[in-house]
């Protein structure tokens, strides 16, 4: 009888929920433990990635790089948004096949840039500063820094939107520069010499390329 009870009770509250106008999904939400803050998220995942880098110097191992990116990295970036916005309003002329296929280009490319930029690391540290958002912004820009022991430090902006999947990066900024408006006008002139298929073989090209070397 005391089970039956407990279970109405479950019952109603979830009935309740559902009355004052939260859908079922909402109430999950509800349920869900807070997210975590985009800048601690992006503190704690360069983190662990640095302790690997500086663990294989400090072991004279060569890291596998590649990997490390897909397993701590990659999941944090939105690549769809990061290729619509390199391409502009040419993104709206291509058809979802194409969209997906640049996208995928697109992506294999900047996890190219990103791990190349790793590779070369000896040593630096990074510093993220107190984030400045308002509550309940779904856009804001986590900031940091790269101190190179003498030489001055660099700044690495990443511009990040709160989505069903969590925190993601749709851009980086590194001393100011957007690493995914720098290829743009490449992009822009592409397209107008060849079309989006055009892009989409020379995305491919370079990336063969690049595996290649």
């Amino acid at each position: 009888m005391a089970g039956l009870k407990r279970r109405i009770a479950v019952l109603v509250a979830a009935a309740v929920l559902c009355g004052l106008g939260t859908t079922p999904v909402h109430a999950q939400q509800l349920l869900q433990p807070p997210r975590e803050r985009p800048d601690a998220l992006m503190s704690a995942v360069t983190g662990e990635v640095i302790t690997v880098l500086k663990r294989d110097i400090a072991a004279g191992r060569a890291t596998d790089v590649a990997r490390l990116v897909e397993t701590k990295i990659v999941s944090l970036f939105d690549f769809q948004r990061m290729t619509s916005i390199a391409l502009g309003r040419n993104w709206q002329l291509a058809s979802p096949e194409q969209q997906a296929a640049l996208a995928a280009q697109f992506r294999q490319l900047l996890v190219r840039t990103y791990s190349t930029a790793l590779s070369s690391y000896r040593g630096q540290e990074f510093e993220f500063r107190p984030l400045r958002a308002a509550s309940g912004d779904t856009e804001v820009v986590v900031r940091s820094s790269l101190r190179r022991p003498g030489a001055e430090s660099v700044t690495i902006d990443y511009d990040m939107e709160d989505t069903l999947a969590g925190w993601k990066v749709f851009d980086i900024k590194i001393a100011g520069v957007s690493l995914v408006l720098n290829y743009r006008e490449q992009f822009a002139a592409a397209i107008r010499s060849s079309g989006i298929d055009g892009l989409i073989k020379t995305l491919s090209d370079k990336n063969r390329h690049n595996a290649g070397a």
